[in-house]
């Protein structure tokens, strides 16, 4: 990418950052800071509907080409460095004066026709293309990977874009049903998985073995990834006291049954587990999937040791859900800007 891109390209974010007015927040602000995404109208607090239609265009084309959710986040990650989510004409006569679209792919590199470069959707199928032949690319750091597809002259730029490439798929890939509301996604790329009321906290004294804290909503209110990660269990805990199996496919009891439920576990790139317990039938994704911040991987209910329906919700400091790895979400989450208390 040339000096005269990256000028560009600062213009677009200053651009972009003097839309966040009226106290929402800016592209680079602190790590408490949320932007307000509204549904389904389809804009966020930093990323006006033009931006947004584009990260759309390309989680479309990834989802035919079959491309993992993964890829996706890379791919919008990589059109946010290159041309602020525009789909914007070559820049003027120096070395890469040809570099255009969401990508600034070049014909004079073999990317396509100056038409072709255009168009967004063959724009992001190109990317895609190139991204499948990087061996090992799902498992490499966001930079390398989409510097092993545009050979940037600044490879760890597109690093400090993940954060809002994971919000922006979640945002357009997978909508909370039912009336539009608010929800709030952090700069790092977290939320609150569901709207509800905090009832339980962590380890209380009436409840020193609780490892999560309780948020109670309406039985079916779905169930949002808090952040980006990887789908590692998604089991059914329930019994009764006795020992005997119960079913997680209807309602569990506070006395007689005991587990979890239905619930999930999500590994997140920094090592730390979230998990969510109590889901009102099997949840909606498997062990070995990639989900984004904000996609539904469930409902809620009132399967396993539960008196109503309510998300219990756990976070766990290292990769292995246990006990002696959980903390308190409230502060997990406050340290990423989310406040999980708040109705």
């Amino acid at each position: 990418m040339s000096g005269r891109l990256i000028a560009l390209t600062a213009a677009v974010v200053v651009g972009v950052a003097s839309l966040c007015v009226a106290g929402l927040v800016t592209l680079t602000g602190a790590a408490t800071a949320c932007s307000v995404v509204t549904t389904p109208a389809g804009t966020t607090g930093r990323y006006d509907t033009g931006q947004v239609h584009h990260a759309d265009v390309i989680v479309t084309v990834g989802v035919q080409q079959g491309i993992p959710v993964r890829g996706q986040v890379i791919a919008v990650a990589t059109a946010l460095q290159e041309s602020g989510l525009r789909n914007l004409g070559h820049l003027g006569e120096d070395n890469d004066h040809d570099s255009r679209g969401l990508f600034q792919q070049r014909p004079s590199q073999g990317w396509g026709t100056p038409a072709q470069i255009m168009d967004p959707e063959y724009a992001a199928g190109a990317f895609y293309r190139a991204l499948v032949t990087v061996a090992g690319w799902q498992s490499l750091p966001l930079a390398v990977a989409a510097q092993a597809v545009q050979r940037s002259a600044y490879p760890d730029a597109y690093a400090r874009w993940e954060g809002d490439a994971a919000a922006l798929v979640g945002l357009v890939s997978d909508q909370p049903a039912g009336s539009p509301g608010e929800q709030c996604i952090s700069v790092g790329g977290w939320m609150r998985p569901i709207q509800g009321t905090f009832v339980s906290g962590f380890r209380t004294d009436d409840r020193p073995g609780h490892d999560g804290v309780d948020i109670a909503a309406a039985k079916g209110i779905p169930i949002h990834a808090a952040a980006s990660g990887l789908v590692i269990r998604v089991v059914c805990n329930a019994h009764r006291r006795d020992g005997s199996p119960y079913s997680c496919d209807v309602d569990g009891h506070p006395v007689t049954v005991l587990g979890c439920g239905w619930y999930v576990e999500l590994r997140h790139p920094d090592s730390t587990v979230t998990r969510y317990c109590h889901m009102r039938r099997r949840p909606a994704v498997d062990v070995g999937q990639q989900v984004a911040v904000g996609q539904v991987i469930g409902q809620v209910g009132s399967s396993g040791h539960s008196s109503g329906p309510h998300l219990h919700l756990e976070t766990h400091i290292g990769e292995h859900a246990t006990a002696s790895h959980a903390v308190d979400p409230v502060g997990f989450f406050a340290s990423r800007g989310i406040d999980l208390t708040a109705t």
